[in-house]
């Protein structure tokens, strides 16, 4: 294995190949470190970048594999949307690319390629389902019912499909374990496609596989959707109410202007203190004294 790199980027290089032989978990396949023979070039600059992946690399690419030529090719400057932190997750991402089209036969889908490097990768977690999540209240995804296990054009789509992709492996893996994911890549090597190796091991086709995972997306990830249609029907009511409750407002502040009017038409307390009595008595005629 080497790594070409600038003299400036010596000690990333250092790094870069430390991790590159450094084993990690893959599902279904075990403990692996990128092949042998692989060269990894770390990209100096963005044209760099470009000539090295043929220019067919979108700019927001972190990273890219090249299965045919046992290459990975990096980038060593600041990328759009690319992390510090997520250096060591881009690696492994572009690693898994390798092993998968190592172990298997030509042909997999591209929706399993990057779907399965970004569950090895560790590059689907908590965070990356909630932004499946929130992308499906704000329409950034197509509705459930219209999901596909295809690969979109465009940058934000593309980013959105990687998500898609990786709950697609994520499924599988979880159906069937680790120990139905190694059966499944066995049988695929046997037999030649994801196809029949689904039939040979968990007895479905791919498209029974696709609605099974369309309707595991929609309890996994579709509930925000439910919840933010839940909450515009009560902010509505919410609304109802309030218009609901401003005449009787209206209402209640009248009959209390009433009631201190009223107040003000009494007489003043007494200053002796003795509470008088309403209606006032009518006040007695003094008798006059008797003249002597």
């Amino acid at each position: 294995m080497r790594v070409v790199y600038a003299p400036r980027q010596r000690v990333l290089a250092r790094q870069t190949l430390a991790a590159a032989v450094d084993p990690f978990h893959l599902p279904g396949l075990g403990r692996l470190a990128a092949p042998d023979s692989t060269t990894i070039l770390l990209a100096p600059t963005p044209a760099a970048f470009r000539a090295a992946t043929g220019g067919r690399a979108p700019e927001w690419a972190g990273g890219v594999a090249i299965p045919a030529a046992r290459t990975l090719v990096l980038p060593a400057y600041p990328a759009a949307g690319v992390r510090p932190v997520q250096a060591a997750v881009t690696l492994r991402h572009e690693i898994a690319h390798l092993v998968l089209h190592e172990r298997l036969p030509p042909g997999i889908p591209r929706w399993f390629d990057e779907g399965y490097a970004e569950v090895a990768a560790g590059g689907w977690d908590v965070e990356s389902a909630w932004q499946l999540r929130v992308a499906f209240v704000v329409g950034g995804v197509p509705p459930l019912d219209s999901l596909a296990l295809g690969w979109p054009r465009g940058a934000e789509r593309a980013r959105l499909a990687y998500l898609l992709s990786a709950t697609a492996v994520d499924y599988l893996h979880r159906r069937g374990g680790e120990r139905g994911l190694t059966l499944l890549f066995a049988s695929w090597r046997e037999r030649g496609s994801l196809e029949a190796a689904l039939r040979s091991t968990y007895g479905i086709t791919l498209d029974q596989f696709e609605a099974e995972w369309r309707r595991d997306v929609r309890r996994r990830h579709g509930w925000l959707l439910g919840l933010a249609n839940a909450a515009v029907i009560w902010s509505l009511a919410a609304v109802l109410a309030m218009v609901a409750w401003i005449p009787r407002r209206r209402r209640n502040r009248a009959r209390m202007e009433a009631m201190r009017a009223e107040e003000r038409m009494l007489p003043p307390p007494r200053e002796d203190g003795v509470d008088l009595e309403y209606p006032l008595p009518e006040a007695e005629e003094e008798e006059e004294p008797e003249g002597r």
